[in-house]
């Protein structure tokens, strides 16, 4: 039945990665949908191409976390099959209304919810021994953990406290590119000035963030320059270096353009930071499923006493762990068919969001787009290096915020943005009650 139950699961959590796509479909299309420069049709099919491209780009890390969320020896596969349950229904309802919630974070809020209602179920509000001392069913969720070496810090609260942090970067962002592009459209020394120095100070960024050949643990090419080019780390940063220089370039010839021929320039602009932020809502949001199917292996592995040796290929699954100096891996179908589903969830489109995050917040011109976009990219880009699961749509609708408010407070039609907010809060309690009751049905027929 455990074997049963693993496959159910994963099946489960790869249609959750696909409503996640059509779910999602709005954070990346909605601007360009919205400002005409491709249809919605072109806008999806290039969403998800870029969904699925963010396979070769990104690594493991915000997987690790996600599948950490609860421990994984102290809970069973009911607890994620309940976890994921509860997230695919709230997804689904939150689609049908037409909000932009977080997956994200109804993801981790169900497993986190279910994995509660088990601590509970299986030893009460009272404390119980174990090899680390005394534990109450509030320590079966891993709320908070110390960086490594003065590194950030992991845990649920970590995630909680970006469902703020997230647009509020997001929004500063996006504030401060569209100030700068203001400022460079006008013909002044010191706009210039202030591009040519972000170019350099990008340039020296990036080259200090690179991983060296003799670093790379699985080299790519028989070429030490190609296996550097095309390390999955690396690529992350030279995209990051490529779309900070292409605005700069935008930026310099700004002031002598003409108004048709700048708007014209900024709509091609937006197909490059539209590919980009899919690039970043692929490599994030793929990423929490691939931790849920991790995590759903290590508790299979666990519960049936095998060991990792006697697992098939297929299901040979490691979850790192820094303090053992254990490196995690993964099969290639995971990644593969995680990749795969967000693609073609982002290829149906999700057509009542859409409206919401391309009109109903702020009007989106095509300056606004390329501002909003860029800034939910780069977000995206540095969380996911932090291995932090954030979300998407926090992360673009506070961008769309951000460029509101270089126009005036009122542009932003906080109404709606505040209804937005109430969805944001209540995501993860709603999803983790929610998993808390499919759990406890479950038991009844499967415990």
């Amino acid at each position: 039945m455990e074997f049963t139950l693993l496959i159910v699961i994963i099946v489960l959590a790869l249609i959750f990665d696909y409503i996640n796509g059509f779910h999602d479909a709005a954070n990346a299309i909605a601007t360009v949908v919205a400002t005409k420069v491709l249809t919605p049709f072109q806008a999806v099919l290039w969403a998800a191409f870029f969904n699925f491209l963010a396979y070769w780009v990104f690594g493991f890390g915000v997987a690790d976390t996600v599948a950490k969320t609860a421990h994984t020896m102290d809970i069973n596969l009911i607890v994620i099959l309940a976890g994921v349950i509860a997230a695919i229904c709230w997804n689904l309802l939150t689609w049908w209304l037409g909000i932009p919630s977080s997956s994200s974070h109804t993801l981790i809020g169900g497993f986190a919810g279910a994995a509660l209602a088990h601590a509970i179920a299986v030893h009460g509000f009272s404390g119980y021994e174990t090899a680390d001392g005394t534990q109450h069913w509030y320590n079966i969720v891993s709320w908070y953990k110390a960086g490594k070496d003065g590194g950030l810090p992991s845990g649920v609260i970590i995630i909680i406290l970006f469902i703020v942090l997230a647009p509020l970067v997001g929004a500063i962002a996006s504030y401060l590119i569209s100030i700068w592009l203001l400022n460079a459209s006008k013909k002044r020394i010191l706009p210039k000035l202030f591009t040519i120095a972000l170019m350099v100070g990008t340039v020296l960024f990036v080259y200090f963030q690179m991983v060296p050949y003799d670093k790379i643990e699985k080299p790519r090419f028989d070429s030490h320059l190609w296996s550097v080019v095309f390390e999955a780390h690396n690529i992350k940063w030279f995209l990051v270096a490529f779309i900070i220089l292409s605005i700069s370039t935008f930026a310099l010839t700004f002031s002598s353009l003409s108004l048709h021929k700048a708007d014209s320039v900024l709509k091609k602009m937006q197909l490059l930071s539209s590919a980009a932020f899919s690039l970043g809502h692929g490599g994030n949001d793929s990423q929490k499923v691939m931790g849920i199917i991790a995590a759903a292996v290590a508790v299979y592995i666990h519960t049936t006493g095998q060991t990792q040796e006697s697992m098939d290929a297929w299901l040979n699954v490691i979850l790192p762990n820094e303090d053992l100096d254990i490196k995690g891996s993964m099969p290639a179908w995971i990644p593969l068919a995680c990749y795969s589903a967000i693609a073609a969830g982002t290829l149906s489109g999700g057509w009542k969001i859409v409206k919401t995050m391309g009109s109903k917040i702020t009007k989106v011109s095509s300056f606004e787009g390329v501002a909003a976009e860029t800034a939910g990219a780069l977000t995206l880009y540095f969380t996911e290096h932090l291995k932090i699961p954030v979300s998407t749509t926090h992360t673009i609708t506070g961008s769309i915020i951000g460029v509101g408010l270089t126009k005036r407070i009122s542009a932003v039609r906080w109404g709606v943005t505040v209804s937005l907010l109430w969805a944001w809060v209540l995501t993860i309690p709603v999803s983790a009650i929610l998993a808390a009751i499919v759990y406890y049905v479950l038991s009844i027929f499967l415990g």
